[in-house]
């Protein structure tokens, strides 16, 4: 009996892998057969994703490397270098982001800008460097937003933004990659248990400063770290659609991670005068 070419292994590169949602959507890539490629910002940190790797039996399928998506030399070095390593590129998961906390009076336009650099341009410059190779693979691209992609949210102008012109941006792609054979998926995770949101630094002092916008500040952090404390996903369980969007025959443009953000996201899709949102978010800050 003759016997077929066996098919090609497939890669897939994950940003913004060394903690949480990356780490774990890594993971499980890896778990699913995938060829992992693990890139960070800083490669000091790859540690607690080795050692992951490691206890799950995976460490032959990932491969760490540098990668800082707001540098578009970094971006081709590092695509350039799998393809070289691989020989193909068969999907690209944008999860790289940084959070942030301030109200515009009381920041400035170069906080805002580097937000976007971030959470937007850091999502461009890899999807444009990986297009190429996902054409010449009918591969895909998953792209981590956010609830907050949908749903503007208090003192989260700035990131909101990013977000919803990364929403945007792949929304409008989306039907003109479709053309060539490239799938194009949000994933929208709400409140995940992972160091983003420790990143994002509930300082104290953060209020102190706040000035006439103290009052909202503390209300809104008191109400998001009782979200975070009972509410929140895992990072295993947040990244789970990840790789059902890199699996599917057919992903969703549009996936939520959990019920709650499923909630949440639909409380905006069907809000045409903006009324049911803003009087959610108000209480936030009541």
């Amino acid at each position: 009996m003759a016997t077929g070419t066996p098919a090609p292994e497939k890669t897939v590169l994950i940003t913004g892998t060394s903690s949480g949602i990356g780490l774990a959507a890594a993971i499980a890539a890896a778990q699913a057969g995938w060829n992992t490629v693990a890139t960070m910002r800083d490669t000091s940190r790859a540690d607690a994703l080795l050692a992951a790797a490691d206890a799950a039996g995976v460490a032959g399928r990932i491969q760490v490397r540098q990668l800082d998506v707001t540098d578009p030399d970094s971006v081709e070095a590092a695509v350039a270098g799998m393809i070289a390593e691989h020989g193909r590129l068969d999907a690209v998961v944008n999860n790289a982001g940084a959070g942030h906390l301030g109200t515009l009076e009381q920041e400035t336009i170069a906080d805002v800008r580097q937000v976007l650099e971030v959470n937007f341009f850091g999502v461009l410059h890899v999807t444009k460097a990986a297009l190429l190779h996902l054409r010449a693979t009918g591969g895909r691209v998953v792209t981590v937003t956010s609830v907050g992609g949908v749903v503007g949210q208090p003192f989260n102008e700035a990131y909101c933004a990013a977000k919803f012109a990364v929403e945007g941006f792949m929304e409008s792609l989306a039907p003109v990659a479709a053309t060539t054979g490239v799938s194009v998926t949000v994933v929208e995770p709400g409140a995940v248990a992972s160091e983003f949101v420790s990143n994002v630094g509930f300082d104290p002092a953060v209020i102190d400063a706040a000035g006439p916008y103290a009052p909202a500040l503390r209300a809104y952090i008191e109400r998001t770290r009782n979200t975070f404390a009972n509410a929140a996903q895992s990072p295993a369980d947040a990244a789970a659609p990840i790789i059902e969007a890199l699996s599917g025959d057919r992903p969703a443009f549009r996936i939520q991670t959990s019920e709650a953000a499923r909630a949440f996201v639909g409380t905006k899709l069907g809000d045409l005068d903006g009324s049911s949102v803003l009087a959610l978010t108000r209480s936030w800050v009541a």
